[in-house]
């Protein structure tokens, strides 16, 4: 009966978080949409841009992790001082971090252009890249102000602010892609100024939603140093470095096995394409139940509730194998026309097809390893989840893909095959290693 309960307040947190998730995708789908009404350069430029972008992004992100712990924890513990100070250094290391990250990102550009970039593709993409750098402060800052509102359950507001960001960026897209409503007419580069736009005004909305909730404290966030703590920044680092390099491990794989696909022919291209945008597109509800559950166990482990810490985990995961193995069984009856949604290729279709009955296989542990994976971010461990990432992909996954894709002459199946296996490695052990964690924190 404990379980059940958890359950609805479980899916309460999980399912605006995870249509969270999906708006970030849908943006960049509308992003894409338009650049096609320009041309077909656009659209390369534009994917090349943001290949080299999001990764560098998302790994700044990964830093502000650590806030689900101590946030979560101390709301638990009923310590809203000690939540506020991690919102404020949350703040300074979003700022502190967010130069070195356009310098990365700036510094790409030359790089591109001296691997022997098409230079049409050039001419487009730099100036996308470098107005897309310019969204990086707005993005910290709005992920720390979203990251502490759900530590504390409250994720109304980020969902409105990313509904309505859609909005005003599919809005923004149409100006100043196009020069409509009087705006200039930029082409690729009005796309990446929309984004910018767009990720401004998440962290006002934000920023709003937590001054309007700060009138029930009497404004207690106004009587907390706002001065940088460098021991409160030093453990939010501590537990976002290997959060960070997890997400970096992840998305590296993903580019390298994406490149290896451009070396098969057209057809097994564009099937692993549409293969990854699909596996893309199902993970994320259990990404939103990842970051619920990182609350959950944070708020029990807060509250010295070692039992509830223990229940919010298993009902994270059986949430997770619901939804994912609803998935793996629609790819496996109907991956035909699941790929048939994007292209009417025969052979594309045949190709992807396969590769969707093979993550069919590894649906289930892709979500187990990343629910577990902010199960333990409740109880403050990250580093296990970056072991796991590590050794999963890279000393198996990427070594089995290269040998079936290349020597073995198995192509883009062989690519599947080892991500399936580094998959089912990942989700097994980040899910042994919760049970035993959590076991002893019982005991």
């Amino acid at each position: 009966m404990t379980l059940r309960k958890e359950l609805g307040p479980m899916m309460r947190l999980a399912a605006p978080l995870a249509l969270t998730e999906l708006g970030w995708m849908v943006m960049g789908v509308v992003d894409t949409i338009m650049a096609g009404r320009l041309n077909a350069t656009a659209v390369g430029a534009g994917s090349l841009g943001n290949m080299l972008f999001y990764p560098v992004a998302i790994c700044g992100t990964g830093f502000l992790l650590g806030m689900d712990t101590l946030v979560s924890q101390a709301f638990g513990a009923n310590h809203p001082r000690d939540c506020r100070r991690s919102l404020v250094n949350g703040v300074w290391l979003s700022l502190g971090i967010t130069p070195l990250l356009i310098a990365v990102i700036l510094g790409l550009i030359p790089a591109v252009r001296a691997a022997g970039t098409n230079p049409k593709v050039f001419a487009q993409f730099a100036p996308y890249v470098t107005a897309l750098a310019c969204s990086v402060p707005p993005l910290l800052c709005g992920y720390a102000l979203s990251r502490y509102l759900q530590a504390q359950g409250v994720v109304r507001p980020i969902l409105f602010a990313m509904i309505s960001s859609n909005v005003l960026n599919a809005l923004g897209d149409w100006a100043l892609m196009f020069g409509h409503w009087g705006a200039p007419r930029m082409g690729l580069e009005g796309s990446a100024w929309s984004t910018t736009i767009a990720r401004a005004y998440i962290t006002l909305v934000l920023a709003a939603a937590v001054l309007w909730r700060e009138r029930k404290s009497g404004n207690l966030l106004f009587r907390v140093s706002w001065m940088p703590d460098l021991e409160r920044i030093r453990r939010l680092v501590a537990l976002g470095i290997p959060a960070a390099a997890q997400i970096l491990f992840e998305g590296s794989v993903f580019g390298l096995v994406t490149v290896w696909a451009a070396r098969l022919d057209e057809a097994s291209l564009a099937a692993h394409s549409i293969a990854v945008q699909v596996i893309a597109t199902t993970f994320m509800v259990p990404l939103g139940i990842s970051s619920a559950a990182a609350v959950r166990v944070g708020q029990a482990v807060g509250r010295n509730d070692p039992r509830g810490a223990r229940i919010a985990g298993w009902a994270a995961l059986l949430l997770s194998t619901i939804f994912m193995g609803s998935a793996a069984l629609a790819m496996s009856i109907a991956p035909r026309f699941i790929v048939r949604l994007f292209i009417a290729d025969p052979a594309v279709i045949a190709s992807g097809a396969i590769l969707l009955r093979i993550a069919a296989l590894f649906e289930l542990f892709d979500g187990f390893q990343i629910v577990a994976t902010g199960a333990l971010r409740g109880l403050g461990d990250t580093r296990q989840p970056m072991i796991a990432h590590l050794l999963g992909y890279w000393a198996v996954g990427v070594p089995v893909a290269y040998v079936l894709c290349f020597p073995l002459h198995w192509g883009a199946t062989g690519i599947w095959v080892g991500l399936t296996a580094a998959l089912i490695l990942i989700g097994t052990a980040l899910v042994t290693v919760w049970w035993r964690r959590i076991a002893r924190h019982v005991e």
